[in-house]
C-alpha cells in the first residue's frame, strides 16, 4: 500500500471492473469497493467523471486505514468513528480543501450505507461524523449591464465576420446564459436535441439525468446562424452541435478557454468562468422574481437545497435595496 494515504496515480488505478480503468495496476481494490462502483454505475447509472471521483476517495480511504491499523489484512467491520475522523484529520494536514475532503466523506458515507444494506458490516460507523465547515460563497455571475455589453458585443462580431469561431461562441453563450447548461452538458449537446418548433433542447445532466429546457429566440436565431459554418466544418459522422475547424466535437477546456476569454473582456472579477453564465441564469432570473422551485427543475438540481444559494444572492441584493431605498433603513 501506498504510505500516508496518497491519491491515487491514475484514475483508473485499482481498477475492479468499474469503467474507465486500465487494468493494470499491481494493487488489488478492495472487493466491497469494486461491488460498490459495479452499483453506481449499473443500478445508480452516474456518469464516468463521478465513479472515478468515489474510486479515487475509497481507494485513499482504504490505503489509510491500511496505515492507520498496521496491517494489510483487516475488514471495513474494524473501522469505527475514531479511524473515520482520523482519515478526515490526515486529510486535512494534507492540505487538502474543505470541500474536498468534505467529498470524501460524502464517498464513505455512501459506500457503508451500501455496505450495511448488503449487510457487510452491521451498522454505519459515519453517523453523526461532521465533515469540515464549508464556507459557503456567492458564485461568481456577471450584472446584467455587463451580460448586456457581452452579448451586444458578441452578436455584432458574430454578424460582421460571419465565421465558424465568432457564430459558434455567440451560439454557446446564448445556450449557456438563456437555458443555464452546465460546461459538459453543453459541450455534450447532438444536433438531434434541439427542438426548434418548441424553442427547447434536450439535455443530459449530471446523472446522465435528461431534462428539457426552454431556449430564447435569440438562442434559436444564434443556432440558425451557426449551423450553415458547422455545415462546412464538420465531419459526416459527428453528430455533435458545438465543432472545431476539425470536424470533431470540441473539448471542455477549449470552450472554457474562449468563453473565459470572452466575459473577462466585460468584467475585471478573477473568479468567472463558463460556469459564471449558468451562476447569472439562476441569479437573474431569481431576482426577476421566478419561483425557486421552477430555477431549481431548469437547472437540474436534485436538491432545492443546492438552488438555495442563489436565492441567497437574490436576498442580499434586496437587502441593499432595502437599505439604500427605505427612508428609515
Amino acid at each position: 500500500m501506498r504510505a500516508g494515504g496518497a491519491e491515487p496515480a491514475v484514475v483508473g488505478a485499482r481498477d475492479g471492473g468499474g469503467r474507465g480503468g486500465s487494468g493494470g495496476e499491481s494493487a488489488i481494490m478492495k472487493e466491497e469497493i469494486a461491488r460498490f462502483l459495479d452499483h453506481l454505475e449499473v443500478v445508480r447509472n452516474l456518469s464516468d467523471r463521478t465513479i472515478a471521483a468515489y474510486r479515487r476517495d475509497l481507494c485513499d480511504l482504504e490505503d489509510f486505514v491500511g496505515v492507520y491499523l498496521g496491517r494489510e489484512s483487516w475488514e471495513w467491520e474494524e473501522l469505527d468513528r475514531g479511524v473515520v475522523r482520523a482519515f478526515l484529520g490526515e486529510a486535512g494536514r494534507r492540505g487538502l480543501a474543505a470541500a474536498t475532503i468534505a467529498r470524501k466523506l460524502s464517498a464513505a458515507r455512501s459506500f457503508f450505507a451500501h455496505l450495511h444494506r448488503e449487510g457487510v458490516v452491521a451498522a454505519n460507523p459515519l453517523r453523526g461524523v461532521r465533515g469540515p465547515r464549508r464556507d459557503r460563497t456567492l458564485p461568481g455571475h456577471l450584472r446584467l449591464p455587463e451580460m448586456e455589453a457581452l452579448f451586444r458585443h458578441a452578436t455584432e462580431t458574430a454578424a460582421e465576420r460571419n465565421d465558424l469561431p465568432a457564430t459558434r461562441l455567440l451560439a454557446a453563450l446564448e445556450l449557456l446564459y438563456g437555458s443555464g447548461l452546465r460546461l459538459a452538458e453543453l459541450r455534450s449537446l447532438d444536433l438531434a436535441a434541439i427542438d426548434f418548433d418548441r424553442n427547447q433542447l434536450r439535455v443530459m445532466g449530471k446523472g446522465r439525468k435528461e431534462r428539457i429546457v426552454p431556449i430564447t429566440e435569440a438562442a434559436a436565431r444564434a443556432i440558425r446562424n451557426y449551423l450553415p459554418r458547422r455545415a462546412e466544418a464538420a465531419a459526416p459522422d459527428c453528430d455533435a452541435l458545438l465543432v472545431g475547424r476539425h470536424g470533431g466535437r470540441l473539448t471542455d477546456r477549449y470552450i472554457q478557454k474562449t468563453v473565459r476569454d470572452a466575459l473577462v473582456r466585460f468584467a475585471e472579477r478573477s473568479n468567472l468562468s463558463v460556469h459564471s453564465l449558468r451562476h447569472s441564469f439562476a441569479t437573474h432570473l431569481l431576482d426577476g422574481g421566478a419561483d425557486l422551485m421552477a430555477v431549481k427543475e431548469l437547472l437540474g438540481h436534485a436538491s432545492l437545497g443546492t438552488t438555495g444559494i442563489y436565492a441567497h444572492t437574490s436576498r442580499e441584493r434586496l437587502r441593499r435595496v432595502y437599505s439604500h431605498s427605505h427612508p428609515r433603513a
